[in-house]
């Protein structure tokens, strides 16, 4: 368990530097642009690049805490046998979801491989190559919720920044 706390401890300080670098990217270029005439071209592109890279990254992140949104209102006020079945489907669903992500991203690999971005040159697998690890991170949780949810060892309704079982 203390290497999967330490991969998503890594995982939340690469969203902090992200983030960090596109603020300090797309301030920096504000000021020169308008302080100084001139501007860092590559800023627009990379910062637009870690933006991507944040929202994806993150999105593993919040589903490991269960803070995606979600509409709880059936699921609170069935039995828990309805319950776990409908959270059981409910995971499935995501996997399913993370599946065909995975698929056509593996799919779409050459075109945005050889897909060269317009200033920083960098191959656009770099950019979209993201929803790989995403698919699979994210797949792979509710593929283990959704296990949970059908043998019985997950009961409870997910909370949010919590363990799920109760």
């Amino acid at each position: 368990m203390k290497l999967i706390d330490g991969f998503f401890r890594l995982l939340e300080v690469l969203l902090v530097l992200l983030l960090a670098g596109m603020t300090i990217m797309v301030f920096a270029n504000v000021v020169l642009r308008y302080g100084f005439g001139s501007g860092i071209d590559v800023s627009e592109e990379l910062s637009r690049f870690f933006f991507v890279w944040l929202i994806f990254l993150g999105a593993i992140v919040a589903m490991r805490h269960n803070m995606h949104m979600g509409f709880d209102l059936v699921v609170t006020t069935v039995s828990p046998p309805v319950r776990r079945a409908l959270l059981t489907l409910a995971n499935g669903l995501v996997l399913a979801v993370c599946v065909m992500v995975f698929v056509g991203t593996v799919q779409q690999f050459h075109v945005n491989a050889t897909n060269i971005a317009p200033v920083t040159r960098m191959s656009m697998i770099w950019v979209f190559g993201v929803l790989i690890p995403m698919s699979a991170l994210i797949g792979l949780m509710a593929g283990l919720r959704m296990v949970g949810y059908a043998t019985g060892r997950l009961t409870g309704i997910p909370k949010s920044g919590r363990e799920v079982t109760e």
